[in-house]
């Protein structure tokens, strides 16, 4: 039987985010999901059909990159530049706002989500930074 939290989309999104940092490395979308959604499942053999969000998420933000950028860049603080954000804050950015942006998800609760990304991966200060950007970007659409 399948956990159920396995299939959340929290769940999802963490897996999308970590799909997305291996991509920063080079590599496969397709490869890149399947590890994600699978490296801590115990099941053997086949191989476990990906969720479509997961999909979708990982491959519009892959292919969406630049102009994700372009928007986070229109966002930062006199002097920034999207170059200058670590791998995890861009890679939350890009996934936060292609959500809000590219999918039926609240945009509130999108944001909400980007945030608790930062806190599991990152920390308080990078938190309140990817709040601050994404509220930005939510008052302005």
């Amino acid at each position: 039987m399948t956990d159920v939290f396995l299939e959340s989309r929290r769940d999802l999104r963490q897996r999308a985010f970590q799909a997305l940092m291996s991509l920063e490395y080079e590599g496969d979308v397709l490869e890149a999901c399947r590890f994600a959604y699978s490296y801590d499942k115990e099941e053997e053999g086949a191989e476990p059909e990906l969720p479509v969000f997961l999909l979708n998420l990982v491959t519009g933000v892959d292919k969406s990159k630049e102009e994700l950028d372009q928007k986070i860049a229109q966002h930062l603080k006199a002097g920034w530049t999207v170059d200058r954000l670590t791998l995890v804050e861009k890679n939350i950015l890009r996934l936060g706002i292609f959500e809000i942006t590219e999918f039926d998800t609240p945009q509130l609760v999108a944001v909400n989500e980007a945030i608790e990304l930062s806190k599991q991966f990152s920390d308080e200060k990078s938190s309140k930074f990817i709040n601050g950007i994404l509220s930005q970007f939510v008052t302005e659409e």
